[in-house]
C-alpha cells in the first residue's frame, strides 16, 4: 500500500520501561551496616528504635519532632571546627567527607535520597555534633553557651538515641572527622576508648568489661556504636550452633523440681551458660530502664546483619523459656541471676518475652545446652533426689526430724527381733 513504510531496520526499538529499571538497579554494598529495623520487630516496641530528642545520619533527618536539635547540633558544629581553625578549614572538611561520599552511602543498607551537597552537610554536621558530645561527657565541661550540658534531663535523652540502629553513623567518618583534632599536652585517648567507655554503661551485665575491652580495642573494626556495643556483648569463644530443631525447655521453677541447682556464672560475659553435675551456671543479667532499648537494637542489628552469629537471639530465647512466669523470675533474683532494677518481676517477665517476638533465630546457640537440661530433668531419680531434699531436708529442723525418725524406726525393728528372738 502506498504510504506506508517500514521502520529502517538500523533504527533500535526503545526501551521496555521494567529493562530500564532493571539496567538502573544500585549494587547491594558488601559494607552495608546500618539497617531500618524490619517492621515485624518495630510493630513491638516502636519506640525503641526511633531516636527522641536528636537525628543522627540521613535516616531520621528532618523528622518534626527532632528538628529543635538542629540548631544546637551546629553549635556543637561551630566549636568542633574552632579546635581546628589555624590547620583544616571549613571546605576542608566538606572535601574529606566528599572523597568518602561513596563508602558512606554504601554504609547504609538502602540508597539515601539526599543529594551530594545536602548529604555531605547532614554527615557533617552530625558527626561533630557526636564527637563534641562525647568530648564534652569524658570531660565533664560544657560551654556557656552548650544548652545541652547545661540541661541534664536534655543530656541524659540524648545519650540513648547514639545508641539506636536506625540513628547511626559508620565509624570511620568519625574517626576521620577525629583525627583532626590538635593533640594538647596530655595524649588525648582514642575515639575508640572515649566511645568505649561511654557506651560500657549499656552493657546490661555484672563483670568487668577490661577483659573485652583489652581483646577489641586492637583486634576488631567497629563499624558503628550499636556494633560497638554488640563486640562489647560478644562471647570470647564462639559457641557450638546447631542446626535449629526446638528451643523448648523448662523453665525455671521446674528446673528446680527436678533437682536443678542455680549459681551465678563466674565469667563476665552473659552468653557463658554452663550446665554440668546438674549445677546450671548462668551469668548475672542487669534489668534496668535502658535493657530493652539497648537489647532490641542489638537485636535488631544482628537480625539484619546476618553472619553466622545468633548470639544475642539465641540468649533471649533461652531466658525468656527459663523465666516464662513471676515467680521464676523470682527464683532467677533470689539466686542472683537476674539483679532487678525495675522492681516488678512480672514487667521482667513480661520484657524478655516480648524482646524474643518476631525474631528470627536460624542456628540456636544453647542447643546442646538445652539437650542435657531435658535429659537430666527426664532422669526421675533426680526428680526423687529435689523432693527429698526440698520436702523433707530444707532446714536444718527436719533434717534432724527426719535422723531421728529413721533412729527411732532402727531402735523399733531391733527391739522387735530381739522379742521374736527370745520368745523363740
Amino acid at each position: 500500500m502506498e504510504g506506508v513504510h517500514e521502520a529502517p531496520h538500523y533504527i533500535e526499538n526503545p526501551k521496555d520501561p521494567l529493562q530500564e529499571e532493571l539496567d538502573n538497579l544500585s549494587t547491594l554494598s558488601p559494607s552495608r551496616c546500618i539497617y531500618r529495623v524490619p517492621n515485624r520487630l518495630r510493630r513491638v516496641n516502636e519506640k525503641a528504635y526511633t531516636p527522641q530528642v536528636v537525628s543522627i545520619g540521613p535516616l531520621h533527618h528532618g523528622k518534626e519532632h527532632l528538628k529543635a536539635m538542629e540548631e544546637h547540633k551546629k553549635r556543637y558544629l561551630r566549636h568542633f571546627l574552632s579546635r581546628t581553625r589555624e590547620r583544616v578549614s571549613f571546605s576542608d572538611y566538606i572535601q574529606m567527607i566528599k572523597d568518602q561520599e561513596g563508602r558512606l552511602r554504601g554504609s547504609y543498607a538502602e540508597p539515601i535520597e539526599f543529594g551530594s551537597d545536602q548529604f555531605v552537610r547532614i554527615v557533617l554536621v552530625d558527626a561533630a555534633f557526636v564527637i563534641e558530645f562525647l568530648l564534652r561527657c569524658r570531660d565533664s565541661h560544657c560551654e556557656g553557651d552548650d544548652y545541652i550540658f547545661n540541661n541534664p534531663m536534655l543530656r541524659w535523652d540524648v545519650r540513648p538515641d547514639l545508641g539506636l540502629l536506625e540513628n547511626q553513623l559508620p565509624f570511620f567518618i568519625l574517626q576521620v572527622l577525629f583525627n583532626t583534632l590538635s593533640s594538647s599536652a596530655h595524649p588525648r585517648p582514642s575515639l575508640l576508648e572515649i566511645s568505649y567507655y561511654f557506651f560500657v554503661s549499656q552493657v546490661v551485665r555484672k563483670g568487668k568489661a577490661e577483659a573485652f575491652y583489652e581483646k577489641y580495642y586492637t583486634e576488631v573494626e567497629v563499624q558503628h556504636f550499636v556494633d560497638l556495643i554488640r563486640i562489647l556483648y560478644r562471647p570470647l569463644k564462639s559457641k557450638t550452633r546447631r542446626e535449629l530443631k526446638t528451643t523448648a525447655v523448662p523453665n525455671a521453677a521446674e528446673l528446680l523440681q527436678a533437682g536443678v541447682k542455680f549459681t551465678v556464672g563466674k565469667g563476665s560475659n552473659i552468653f557463658d551458660i554452663k550446665f554440668s553435675d546438674g549445677i546450671l551456671e548462668i551469668p548475672t543479667l542487669i534489668v534496668a530502664d535502658t535493657t530493652d532499648l539497648a537489647i532490641r537494637n542489638l537485636l535488631a542489628f544482628e537480625q539484619c546483619h546476618k553472619r553466622g552469629e545468633d548470639c544475642l537471639t539465641s540468649y533471649v530465647f533461652l531466658m525468656k523459656r527459663l523465666a516464662k512466669t513471676p515467680k521464676d523470675v523470682e527464683l532467677l533474683v533470689e539466686h542472683g541471676i537476674i539483679e532487678n532494677w525495675l522492681g516488678s518481676t512480672k514487667k521482667i517477665s513480661t520484657l524478655l518475652h516480648d524482646l524474643g517476638t518476631g525474631m528470627i533465630l536460624d542456628h540456636y546457640c544453647y542447643a546442646p545446652l538445652c539437650e542435657n537440661l531435658n535429659s537430666y530433668c527426664r532422669t526421675r531419680r533426680h526428680k526423687w533426689m529435689a523432693n527429698l531434699r526440698q520436702n523433707y531436708f530444707n532446714t536444718p529442723w527436719s533434717i534432724i526430724s527426719v535422723v531421728a525418725a529413721v533412729i527411732l524406726l532402727l531402735l523399733t525393728f531391733i527391739q522387735t527381733v530381739c522379742t521374736v528372738i527370745s520368745v523363740a
